[in-house]
């Protein structure tokens, strides 16, 4: 689902600012609102003679309802099967004939899709989304949601069934967040609620939730934002708007015990994730448990690294990260044990190392060093035009603001010693989730509970 670099736009990026400060982002946009409610920003950057198109709906899996699940993953394949004015699978093919690409993608909070394209095929691009956003419906049929059905079922098992380790995410959200949490099921869906959805279920579920108001389109490129305005306006604005919907409002997650799964899988390495519930994006506390992941297992100078791996040498590979999403954060980590080596050994070493860092802290080249790895990981994203449509469109999505470049690189930047060592504290020392992932048959290699005897 990932779009290859088309391009580099740094040289419209980066604004240096006085000697001894911090470096700015500056990514010029110009924002306007039709009267259906769709949002527009333009971002306008000639480095080089394209131009991305990207649409995010505001929905994901986490506003569908118990029993229906993956209908918005549904429809990131049902939005490419044609519309009223677009042949059947021919969006795709007009997108490469004019020598571009196109795709999309779905999480729990958004479904979007969009184009990259020479500039010259910027109307093309901005035709083709307006006329599956208003026109899809027309076109949908029985057989279309068949054939695209069987392919989500296919997509399921290839990528979590029968891939390595591919269930511990699905059971991890189950563990993780209660039945009634936006986050408790997996966006590609059950097989189960996918076979019993209707025509009528799915034509319902896109005129609630795919329409102007509930959208946003980032233009970003070799283009004007006045030619940007007339041909949006020509496209989308007679969309009638769709449903007002309320902001999806959750209940903070607090587990009142930790919660312990064994899973058996076609493997050879077993395999244990852990997982905390911490905040949502843009929570105060969430740029201070970015920089935890870092210290504790994000590279070779980590400290989980440099003891499993490196030194001990138990380990195959270590992670963690915070997850932040809009309604709920989680932050996780991993161990991969290698041959002769359990899980219960990399679960102590893991507590251990938390441990550690509660208490000590991080030191200030450990501090330094993870601050500048995230901030270097976020200005990369930033490299292509798709990249910088994408972060906008999560700042519009989520924030209602095109511009939060440097407030997100601002909250790297101001976290302290003392930021990491009191989140660790605070939420690493609370009951989480264990997932043991082990071969077939050898139970024996999962973490066993502290304190109790395997």
């Amino acid at each position: 689902m990932k779009l290859p670099p088309l391009g580099c736009a740094l040289g419209a990026l980066l604004l240096t600012a006085a000697p001894l400060e911090a470096q700015m982002l500056k990514v010029p946009t110009e924002t306007f609102t039709l009267p259906n409610g769709l949002r527009v920003v333009v971002h306008e950057d000639h480095a080089v003679p394209l131009v991305a198109i990207n649409v995010w709906y505001h929905v994901g899996s986490g506003r569908e309802v118990t029993g229906r699940s993956g209908f918005a993953h549904l429809f990131e394949h049902m939005l490419f099967q044609g519309s009223q004015h677009v042949g059947d699978d021919k969006h795709f093919e007009i997108v490469q004939e004019a020598g571009g690409t196109a795709n999309g993608s779905t999480t729990s909070d958004r479904t979007n899709y969009y184009e990259v394209v020479p500039s010259n095929f910027l109307e093309t691009g901005l035709w083709l989304e307006s006329d599956r956003m208003g026109f899809l419906l027309q076109a949908m049929t029985q057989a279309k949601l068949d054939n695209q059905r069987d392919v989500v079922k296919n997509e399921r098992r290839q990528n979590y069934e029968n891939r390595p380790y591919g269930m511990t995410g699905i059971k991890l959200g189950e563990l993780l967040y209660p039945a009634d949490h936006p986050y408790h099921w997996p966006t590609i869906g059950y097989p189960e609620d996918l076979t019993a959805a209707s025509l009528d279920d799915v034509k319902h579920f896109f005129s609630e939730w795919y329409n102007p108001n509930n959208a946003c389109l980032v233009v970003a490129g070799d283009v004007k934002p006045a030619e940007v305005k007339r041909l949006v306006t020509r496209y989308f604005g007679d969309l009638p708007a769709g449903p007002k919907h309320e902001p999806v409002t959750v209940k903070p997650v607090v587990l009142e015990a930790d919660k312990r799964a064994v899973l058996e899988d076609r493997v050879t390495l077993p395999e244990i994730i852990l997982a905390w519930p911490t905040v949502p994006l843009w929570a105060p506390d969430d740029p201070a448990l970015d920089v935890a992941a870092e210290v504790l297992a994000q590279g070779k100078t980590s400290h989980l690294y440099q003891r499993l791996v490196y030194q001990e040498q138990s380990a195959q590979n270590v992670t963690a990260f915070q997850f932040s999403r809009p309604l709920a954060g989680a932050f996780q980590m991993s161990a991969q044990a290698r041959e002769g080596y359990d899980l219960s050994h990399m679960e102590k070493a893991i507590m251990e190392e938390i441990a550690r860092l509660a208490k000590e802290g991080p030191t200030d080249e450990e501090l330094t060093a993870a601050k500048n790895s995230a901030e270097a990981r976020s200005v990369f994203g930033l490299q292509t035009l798709l990249g910088k449509a994408d972060r906008i469109n999560s700042y519009m999505t989520y924030r209602s603001q095109p511009d939060l470049f440097n407030e997100e690189l601002e909250n790297v930047r101001k976290v302290t010693a003392a930021d990491v060592k009191r989140v660790v504290q605070t939420y690493l020392t609370r009951p989480h989730v264990v997932i043991s992932t082990v071969p077939t048959g050898k139970k024996d290699l999962a973490a066993a509970v502290p304190g109790v005897q395997p």
